[in-house]
């Protein structure tokens, strides 16, 4: 099958490929698959649910499928370029960008033939009742300079391997930490626009507008459209529609809702509309969605 087949042709897949380096470091012993065993514990990475981070340069055919991941995955690039599935389609991430990877979702990426692909990520366990990562103002990919991140990693696993002071390795977190949410919370420097993305979220079924959406942050509908695809990488409209396919993804696999029920939630009153439009975001009807469960 080809790296980049339809998502419908995709399945849970772990092909690690010949990496020239990688280093990696996990929370704790629960996940038992063959490529973590070997990984240094660090338990403070538990304090933000965080399940294991690492550093990587890769090369075909370096590729992830995660038909259903629980929770969040967090790529940055630093050096050459790799393939990542982003709102359904297969965008390049590269050197200068990072992607944030939803649960309940599809999550796939692949190195690229003849290029070395330099990336650190940070994975997250499902975080119930916490203030989650990804919130609505949240990019799923943008501009990100990750050397930093990628500094923060190796010194926590450089800790990890050697004395783990609990100082320290909870020094490294924090900024791991401190460098996702950088990413994660664009709109920190404006509040105006960080509430109207937390409204549509809290009720994804409202009947949003763009103007609606201009009028509560106070701007003009064509500054928000700019400010959006500067720091999302979409118009309002298309991270409405986001939020509301994100919601719609988790109402399928935490709960047993009619697909009917789950489409007037997140504002469709044609469960037609709502299964086209889940499939163009997704990748497959939301009746298949349940049957397509993983970790």
């Amino acid at each position: 099958m080809h790296a980049e087949d339809s998502i419908q042709q995709l399945s849970e897949t772990h092909i690690p490929g010949k990496p020239s380096y990688w280093r990696a470091v996990r929370a704790n012993e629960r996940d038992e698959r063959k490529w973590l065993k070997a990984l240094p514990i660090c338990p403070a990475l538990e304090a933000h649910r965080i399940a294991h981070t690492g550093v990587m340069v890769a090369r075909a055919p370096h590729r992830v499928v995660r038909m259903q991941q629980s929770g969040l995955y967090f790529l940055a690039c630093l050096e050459g370029e790799g393939r990542v599935l982003v709102d359904g389609k297969w965008k390049t991430c590269a050197a200068g960008q990072a992607v944030t990877l939803p649960a309940f979702a599809v999550n796939a990426f692949h190195a690229v033939a003849g290029k070395d692909w330099k990336y650190c990520w940070v994975r997250y366990e499902p975080q119930p009742g916490r203030r989650v990562v990804l919130g609505a103002s949240s990019p799923q990919m943008a501009a990100f300079d990750g050397r930093a991140l990628w500094c923060a990693i190796e010194g926590l696993i450089e800790e990890s391997e050697g004395k783990g002071v609990p100082a320290a390795l909870f020094h490294w977190v924090e900024l791991i930490q401190g460098y996702v949410d950088r990413f994660a919370q664009p709109w920190q420097q404006d509040d105006r626009l960080a509430r109207v993305w937390e409204q549509v979220a809290a009720d994804v079924g409202y009947d949003w507008t763009l103007d609606e959406l201009a009028s509560r942050a106070f701007v003009s509908a064509e500054h928000l459209r700019r400010l959006c695809r500067k720091a999302l990488g979409r118009t309002p409209m298309h991270h409405v529609t986001w939020l509301r396919m994100r919601k719609a993804a988790e109402l399928l696999s935490t709960t047993q809702l009619k697909v009917e029920s789950v489409a007037n939630a997140v504002g469709y009153q044609n469960p037609f509309v709502f299964s086209n439009t889940f499939k163009e975001w997704v990748g497959w009807r939301p009746s298949e969605h349940r049957s397509r469960g993983g970790s």
